[in-house]
């Protein structure tokens, strides 16, 4: 009985992963687009080139959150690698006729959108490897130890 359970466990996790491979392309794109849409939009707002890269990195602090266990850092990193904050940021500053808050904005959108590109998803609290884009270096490792 353990032993069909184990290959039923073994099944779901092959047709998970054959099914997530796609909608990781999709997410990628959309990490993509945000990027691209996020940058056109900061060349808009006139504001220097010089804060955007630095201020680019700035969303990545989160990661002090680890420093409190994987399950506060999680949290931290999710909070602000999500792009409802900047979004809310950024309809603020339309709604309160403060276009200098905007290009902070679309910095923040941007490097969340560079992040997705790149395969760097929200944590979940198992470890920061652990992403909703699957496992980082999961592929890379792989692909290293079978070369």
């Amino acid at each position: 009985m353990a032993q069909e359970t184990s290959k039923a466990n073994q099944g779901a996790a092959a047709l998970a992963t054959m099914a997530a491979a796609p909608v990781n392309h999709l997410l990628r794109l959309e990490g993509l687009a945000a990027a691209a849409l996020s940058a056109v939009l900061y060349a808009h707002t006139g504001a220097s080139w010089w804060l955007f890269a630095a201020l680019w990195l700035t969303p990545d602090l989160s990661m002090l959150g680890y420093l409190g266990g994987s399950n506060l850092g999680s949290r931290v990193y999710n909070a602000i690698h999500s792009y409802t904050t900047p979004a809310a940021l950024a309809v603020t500053a339309l709604l309160v006729h403060s276009p200098a808050l905007l290009p902070f904005a679309l910095i923040w959108m941007n490097h969340i959108g560079v992040d997705r590109l790149l395969g760097y998803g929200l944590k979940y609290p198992a470890g920061f490897q652990w992403t909703h884009l699957g496992k980082l270096g999961g592929r890379r490792s792989q692909a290293i130890q079978e070369g």
